[in-house]
């Protein structure tokens, strides 16, 4: 495979030696660009950007900052918080796709961009699902039970979830039960047809 037919992934980390590292993980699988700040970043962003590995605090333009930057130019590409910030409930008003906190393993950031080049290609009702999923799972790993349950924007994320599910159920060909629905979107990622 040449150079030009990889994915494109976009790290945006201001520590060279965390950057370094993620490079050296992925650059066997994928064209690999290095951005060590948001302006850096955002310069390198264009529409042959798949992934985008962002830090969530960094000097100058946040992490947060970059992201919106990024949603705001309606480019194809999925992003991931790379960070060492304890997620909070924040997080719900944030547009990525994943979140993996640090330190991460070799493996961790192989499935994330795996995950979100898969998501690329579904449909954007099912990217909204994901993403909605991708933000309660990282709440949940890091939040209480107590927290959770004290949370109105937890059960109003709680609630779009199951409208989504509902939606992409209904445009599945009606699957209510949650195994069914769970293999048929693992199905749908693995390109089969139903």
């Amino acid at each position: 495979m040449s150079e030009s037919d990889r994915p494109v992934v976009l790290i945006v980390e201001d520590e060279p030696d965390v950057a370094e590292t993620y490079k050296l993980w992925l650059r066997n699988d994928y064209e690999v660009r290095m951005a060590h700040d948001g302006d850096e970043g955002l310069d390198l962003l264009d529409d042959s950007v798949d992934v985008v590995l962002l830090d969530r605090m960094m000097p100058g333009l946040s992490g947060d900052e970059v992201l919106e930057r990024i949603r705001e130019r309606d480019l194809g590409c999925r992003v991931s918080m790379v960070t060492a910030v304890e997620p909070d409930f924040d997080i719900l008003e944030m547009g990525f796709d994943a979140y993996l906190s640090k330190p991460i393993r070799s493996e961790q950031l192989h499935e994330t961009v795996e995950n979100l080049l898969e998501r690329s290609e579904y449909d954007t009702l099912l990217q909204e699902y994901y993403s909605l999923v991708e933000k309660q799972a990282t709440l949940e790993a890091s939040k209480s039970s107590a927290e959770l349950e004290e949370s109105d924007e937890y059960d109003e994320l709680k609630a779009e979830i199951g409208e989504l599910k509902s939606e992409l159920s209904e445009s599945l060909g009606g699957i209510g039960d949650d195994a069914d629905f769970i293999a048929t979107l693992r199905g749908l990622s693995n390109g089969e047809d139903e």
